[in-house]
């Protein structure tokens, strides 16, 4: 299935799952009250609503066009987001790129950082750039959605704590991340202004066909103002999202509505490509990026 939230036009928020490619149903309304209004509450208790979805008999009530409503971000407000460096070609190339030497450490645990699960944006969504910023950047990913909780997860038993995945911009001020950087933490201030997800989620069920040993068999791409800048695949991962979420819970719990991210995939950012490439964003750019069955996430420069 694939998760959303939208606007209606009176204005209220709504969470739902598409029907087809060019309906969403409402879940509260479809269900009379069985189902949260909210992807947040529903993930909380997600086996159980799942099994009221499966219990409920055609034709389904509350069906709006996509022309009704305004897809947003299909989780606003996730617990926490923590965003990995899975991607060995996108470290190398960027390294490369600033004169440095791979870092042995990195083969020997994921390592992540937080960044602001209060700035989650969605699809068409103008993103601000930093005022003080004038390298902006974006960044090919993927994310997974915790739809469990747990801790001290193993990662050959993370299917039962996985969810589903979206499609995930890393929107990046690469001046004022270089800067902070410098000084040993971070990044922070180079991050935190926005992070774009959606537009759906898929639960992990549909993308079975496309299995592989680390992932999934997913073409990434991104382009700019219509140009395609990156592509790459989702299956060229180095850590899993298993051994990713085994790091992150380790002593910690993991909730439901927590988000993890993958990462930038090689040749998913400006920063590696190099501005021989392509120039930095600047607005009126829009940025489109593409995952085989997760669908496209546009946003432009504001």
């Amino acid at each position: 299935m694939k998760f959303v939230t939208f606007i209606k036009k009176d204005g209220v928020s709504r969470a739902g799952w598409m029907l087809g490619n060019h309906h969403v149903v409402d879940m509260f309304e479809t269900s009379k009250g069985k189902l949260p209004c909210n992807m947040l509450s529903f993930l909380d208790k997600q086996e159980e609503y799942m099994d009221i979805i499966s219990s409920l008999s055609e034709p389904l009530e509350s069906v709006y066009a996509l022309d009704e409503v305004e897809i947003v971000s299909p989780l606003p407000n996730p617990r926490s987001f923590r965003d990995f460096y899975a991607f060995e070609q996108h470290v190398k190339t960027a390294r490369q790129n600033r004169g440095l030497d791979m870092i042995p450490e990195w083969y020997e645990i994921p390592v992540f950082y937080f960044s602001n699960h209060m700035a989650i944006k969605g699809p068409n969504q103008v993103i601000t750039r930093p005022s003080k910023c004038e390298w902006l950047d974006y960044e090919l990913e993927i994310a997974c959605v915790i739809g469990k909780e747990g801790t001290n997860i193993k990662a050959s038993e993370v299917e039962d704590y996985i969810f589903g995945y979206c499609i995930l911009n890393d929107w990046s001020a690469r001046d004022l991340q270089r800067q902070e950087m410098k000084v040993g933490l971070g990044p922070a201030k180079g991050k935190d202004f926005a992070t774009s997800i959606g537009p759906v989620i898929i639960t992990k069920d549909e993308l079975e066909s496309f299995r592989t040993l680390k992932g999934y068999d997913l073409d990434m791409t991104a382009k700019v103002n219509g140009e395609l800048l990156s592509k790459g695949n989702f299956k060229d991962i180095h850590y899993s999202f298993g051994e990713m979420i085994e790091r992150a819970s380790d002593g910690v719990t993991l909730y439901p509505g927590e988000i993890i991210g993958s990462g930038t995939v090689g040749s998913g950012c400006i920063l590696e490509l190099g501005t021989e490439v392509h120039r930095w964003l600047e607005p009126g750019d829009e940025v489109e990026l593409e995952i085989t069955g997760l669908g496209v996430l546009k946003n432009r420069i504001g």
